[in-house]
């Protein structure tokens, strides 16, 4: 398991009976997880105080409540990155904190290939992984289906210093935006993707992740450049095991253009049990360039 254990700003405290016990900066905050299936040994004060506290509703979806007044968001970093917090009505504050082991990566691969690199960020969220990529030199596209989700990235951006970085950033169903991109002839040297297990696009488009992934990835094959980098894939799908995406990156970017393959889960450390929270699964092809 890859571990995201580099955080300063980020901490996760404790964990048990479906929730976690997060700090975010110098805010306390406790929302539920599904993979917290043990029990929690101790509800202590620091508990029962949290800034924030997500509740699930029998019904479905949930609220915060808060024990004292938080500012509407506020700022984390981690190393030169600097990140938008604020809590979400679907419990998330704008950031994966797990990602972070993915970015250091990615970060490092870029730097270390001593030439021009073109990432395209598919699914992209509020931009961790924009964010990183342009920091460490990439020109980057970034691409995401929700157009509030796409201004978060660009503020993201700005907060980290790269508000004159070479980011483009387009608002637009992520399958149709790859085949106009190969009809445009355009290429990329690495792509990142973190597709969901459903969605819809800005015009209704469906997407089902067990449907439509491996078209999807085929699909990707043709925009990448002849010196292609890398190819990340992120996945939070309950029941989607990395062996599933090693074969599916086997059969697809492996088979193609060769290269090697790494799978496998990422997490966070729990500080008070020592024990691991698992994050959802990843998938990295090389090509060895």
């Amino acid at each position: 398991m890859q571990m995201a254990k580099d955080w300063q700003d980020y901490e996760l405290i404790d964990t048990g009976n479906g929730e976690k016990l997060e700090r975010w900066g110098d805010v306390i905050l406790r929302r539920p997880d599904p993979q917290i299936i043990w029990p929690l040994r101790n509800e202590n004060a620091e508990w029962k105080q949290a800034d924030g506290h997500y509740y699930r509703s029998s019904s479905g979806g949930g609220q915060w409540t808060y024990k004292r007044a938080l500012p509407e968001r506020w700022n984390i970093s981690y190393g030169p990155l600097k990140f938008h917090i604020k809590p979400t009505n679907f419990k998330h504050t704008g950031l994966f904190p797990e990602q972070a082991v993915n970015w250091s990566w990615m970060m490092n691969k870029i730097r270390e290939a001593n030439r021009p690199i073109r990432v395209l960020n598919l699914f992209a969220y509020t931009g961790g992984a924009t964010v990183a990529s342009a920091s460490a030199g990439a020109e980057v596209c970034h691409v995401d289906a929700a157009k509030g989700m796409v201004q978060w990235a660009k503020e993201n951006a700005e907060l980290s210093g790269l508000s004159s970085a070479p980011i483009r950033y387009i608002t637009d169903d992520v399958f149709k935006f790859v085949q106009r991109e190969e009809r445009r002839g355009r290429q990329y040297e690495a792509i990142i993707m973190d597709p969901p297990s459903y969605g819809r696009g800005p015009n209704g488009e469906m997407w089902k992740l067990e449907e439509n992934l491996f078209p999807f990835l085929e699909s990707c094959m043709a925009i990448l450049s002849d010196k292609p980098l890398f190819v990340l894939v992120n996945s939070y799908t309950t029941g989607l095991s990395p062996t599933v995406l090693s074969n599916l990156l086997n059969l697809s970017f492996r088979r193609k253009f060769g290269g090697t393959l790494d799978c496998g889960e990422i997490g966070l450390p729990i500080t008070r049990s020592g024990m691991t929270l698992p994050c959802g699964i990843y998938g990295r092809w090389e090509s060895g360039n």
